[in-house]
């Protein structure tokens, strides 16, 4: 791990740098244009597939996939968003399905209920349900088996690494993720989230002893947030140490938004990485 990173330590930080340390919105200017840019983007590639859009998984209103077909018979990727699981919906994510679509990919999107109307138990518990619901419709669907590859960014990196544990997915892509929820509880993202200290350790993937034996990519941005950055080295290395398949890069020169250039492309990074999660774990 870089001398950056293990000199780096959010406790010693007073209120103001440990904000500031995962704000990513006011780190990288011009990211709500950049957002919007996804959302418009997003909306047209919707236009394209329309057939299975807002399939129903669970009771509460965002409890909803969007499935978008590539090919007969072709393996699904399930995307899970971002938002610091307080903000942001799947529709916004739906161009980011280009890069593996055009490998012959089905992708899904899963919406969740967001914070402070569910706690963090509750959203990791929908998006098993989504996975639940997402896996029996396959067939039903024309995908091939019965079993899928989970990706997700931000929150949804660390809702990727939650999700591993669930018997029907089989690797993962987590993009720029949290996995360490104790300084994310002492900064103001916990205003809405409500997270106490055991709710912490049960949703974080470092606190745990060892992990799902299921191959994990992780990915972050060479321009992002040291303390994001962070994360991602930690975890790659708490993999490592309990010996789970894992593997872990930084891509040059991207920041929290920019590094999703690398999935929306078919020639992306990110893209062949989730490409080689397919090939590896081909049952």
């Amino acid at each position: 791990m870089p001398a950056l990173f293990s000199a780096l330590d959010w406790r010693a930080m007073n209120q103001q740098e440990r904000d500031l340390g995962f704000n990513n919105v006011v780190a990288v200017p011009g990211a709500i244009e950049l957002v919007a840019g996804w959302e418009q983007r997003s909306a047209d590639l919707r236009k394209r597939f329309p057939d299975q859009l807002d399939l129903r998984y669970a009771p509460r209103e965002r409890n909803r996939i969007d499935f978008l077909k590539a090919a007969d018979k072709a393996p699904t990727l399930l995307f899970i968003h971002g938002g610091y699981w307080q903000t942001r919906a799947k529709e916004a994510f739906t161009v980011f399905a280009g890069g593996p679509m055009a490998h012959g990919i089905n992708v899904a999107l899963i919406g969740y209920t967001l914070a402070p109307d569910a706690t963090l138990d509750e959203i990791v518990a929908e998006i098993h349900s989504g996975v639940d619901y997402l896996t029996g419709q396959l067939p039903a669907l024309g995908a091939a088996g019965d079993d899928i590859v989970v990706s997700g960014w931000s929150a949804g990196g660390h809702l990727t690494s939650m999700a591993l544990s669930h018997p029907k997915v089989r690797g993962g892509m987590a993009i720029s993720g949290i996995f360490d929820l104790e300084p994310i509880r002492h900064s103001y993202l916990n205003e809405k989230l409500k997270a106490d200290e055991a709710t912490s350790h049960r949703n974080s993937p470092m606190m745990m002893a060892g992990g799902p034996l299921k191959p994990l990519s992780l990915v972050a941005g060479s321009a992002e947030l040291p303390l994001l950055r962070k994360q991602t080295a930690d975890f790659a290395a708490h993999r490592a140490r309990y010996g789970l398949p894992v593997t872990y890069e930084e891509i040059p020169g991207a920041d929290h938004f920019s590094i999703m250039h690398e999935m929306m492309s078919p020639t992306g990074r990110i893209t062949t990485l989730i490409r080689q999660l397919f090939e590896r774990t081909a049952g």
